[in-house]
């Protein structure tokens, strides 16, 4: 029998939920009843509460807990066991992704995972890939905990980097000062390496939904990994057209996260009911259309 890893937890909970969607926690002081992190718990465990049903995993953003010092950080890990319960409920493991950004050597990195992974009980986490693979390496030792590494995000600034054009051995091929090499943008060459630094099924990556053009560049260039893909909703992201372009051929190996749309909904369990529902009538219509 295979060993369990990070997405095939999260297969099983898209399956369980016929869902894609991750749902949000960024408590936003100015969407709280108070400037204090009592009224951050009550928002997160508000949206937990009403979502857990049609969420495929939960994504607190660490920085909205961070605001409030340290009781914030006591408020993550208590959103986080509350997920947790909400799953022993339900009888189906909703993984949490731990929205942080890190990237970092060593004995730092291995802080950092045994910070998000060992005390506060997530999942997952965002990473950046900036300083290479021996800064993740420390986050992938136990497989079923996962990482998503930012390949093409969906700010608008994102192009200042992610889309300088680098020479590299995978891709198509040019010849260039007489060897066989190729010429794509950094956020492709990212891709390429997260797809061969997979070897434990626990690796995905990080692509605006904003950006349907690289969801379909990343999409050729990591055939299976899974995505995550912010921008739908608040950031003007379309939902229909990322599916379509990033997609797996099983019709799996996207998350949609959503946070705004549905924490400032007057009804939060029922916008992320009508998103998760949005989502399945696509996968269908591009199932039945290909």
């Amino acid at each position: 029998m295979p060993m369990e890893t990070f997405f095939s937890f999260l297969e099983k909970r898209v399956d369980d939920c016929s869902s894609l969607l991750c749902v949000g926690l960024d408590p936003h002081v100015s969407d709280l009843s108070a400037p204090t992190a009592d009224a951050a718990l009550a928002f997160c465990l508000n949206l937990v509460k009403q979502t857990a049903p049609y969420a495929a995993a939960f994504k607190p953003n660490a920085a909205f807990f961070e605001v409030f010092g340290p009781k914030g950080w006591t408020v993550l890990k208590q959103v986080i066991s509350a997920i947790q319960d909400e799953s022993d409920r339900m009888g189906s493991m909703i993984p949490v992704i731990l929205d942080a950004k890190r990237g970092d050597i060593a004995s730092t990195a291995e802080a950092y995972a045994q910070s998000a992974f060992g005390k506060l009980g997530a999942h997952c986490i965002t990473l950046s890939p900036y300083l290479g693979k021996d800064s993740i390496d420390p986050f992938l030792t136990n497989q079923e905990k996962g990482v998503f590494l930012l390949c093409k995000t969906s700010n608008p600034g994102a192009g200042d980097l992610q889309d300088l054009l680098v020479t590299t051995d995978d891709g198509p091929q040019t010849t260039i000062v007489g060897r066989s090499s190729s010429i794509v943008p950094l956020y492709e060459h990212v891709a390429c390496l997260a797809q061969t630094w997979n070897t434990r099924n626990n690796i995905g990556l990080v692509v605006g939904a904003t950006q349907p053009e690289a969801l379909t560049r990343v999409r050729a260039a990591a055939p299976d990994l899974w995505f995550l893909a912010p921008g739908v909703g608040a950031q003007g992201g379309d939902l229909e057209t990322a599916l379509k372009a990033g997609l797996r051929q099983d019709g799996k190996g996207m998350l949609l996260p959503i946070s705004r749309g549905i924490s400032r909904a007057a009804n939060p369990g029922r916008a992320a009911a009508e998103f998760r529902d949005e989502i399945i009538s696509i996968q269908y219509e591009l199932r039945h259309s290909s």
